[in-house]
């Protein structure tokens, strides 16, 4: 066997870095190129008027927050078969990257709702499972601001990290199994969307995706670095024990 090269951590290292500064460099310069889009660009809805520009808001957020939950989901699993510590920040990243997402979508899926069905809420297939995977979430970020911060808690969080996945699936195939009003624009299904609207609606898809992930990758060096801190501390206080004795 031979050791590890001395030069392959910081490459590593300098590799993520690398990634994590060229996600955020697209997605600051994706948003306001996709707010230009929406705005000045795409047409007006012909019955919705100026409020369906919403539309560019609402779908992109969703898809940002099936992919911090992905993220989340297979963080999680990864974390229950090898317990990293970088696999339990990514994990919890994910989450509150997701969670942050969903929050948009619940809010403004009611406004855009209020207009389209004259109702701010439907107990709609697609509606419910994403409320009630979003709080699956939630009750995920809340174990996981328990004062215990212990193995065993962190061991429950993966769990109820990897089970969201399922929750995903179901906002998904919720249309297609139980049917419902919610439009399925990207499918084509149901009125769809108009061709002169998809160069805006895919630059704000991209935007949310760049987005998501650099939300991600920032909360997670913030989080080892957190992590590295706590350890340093305990070392210190190691030390000053060692000290006084």
């Amino acid at each position: 066997m031979h050791p590890a090269h001395p030069q392959a951590a910081p490459s590593r290292r300098h590799l993520a870095l690398t990634a994590n500064l060229f996600v955020v460099v697209l997605a600051t310069l994706l948003l306001p190129l996709a707010a230009i889009m929406v705005f000045l660009h795409a047409p007006a809805d012909a019955n919705q008027g100026f409020l369906q520009k919403i539309f560019y808001f609402h779908v992109p957020s969703a898809f940002a927050a099936y992919l911090g939950y992905v993220i989340c989901g297979i963080a999680s699993l990864a974390y229950l078969l090898k317990e990293s510590t970088l696999a339990d920040r990514i994990a919890l990243a994910g989450a509150e990257c997701g969670s942050l997402f969903s929050l948009c979508v619940l809010i403004t899926g009611p406004i855009w709702a209020h207009k389209a069905w004259g109702r701010a809420w439907e107990w709609d297939p697609r509606l419910t499972t994403m409320l009630l995977t979003f709080l699956l979430y939630a009750a995920y970020l809340l174990l996981r601001r328990s004062e215990e911060d212990s193995t065993h808690l962190r061991r429950i969080a993966a769990v109820l990290g990897t089970l969201g996945l399922l929750g995903v699936a179901l906002v998904r195939v919720a249309v297609r199994l139980w049917g419902g009003i919610h439009p399925q624009v990207i499918t084509g299904q149901g009125r769809g969307i108009h061709p002169d609207m998809v160069p805006a609606f895919a630059l704000s898809m991209l935007a949310f995706l760049a987005l998501a992930l650099s939300l991600v990758a920032l909360r997670t060096r913030l989080a080892m670095r957190e992590a590295h801190l706590a350890q340093l501390r305990l070392e210190i206080e190691a030390i000053q024990e060692d000290v006084r004795v």
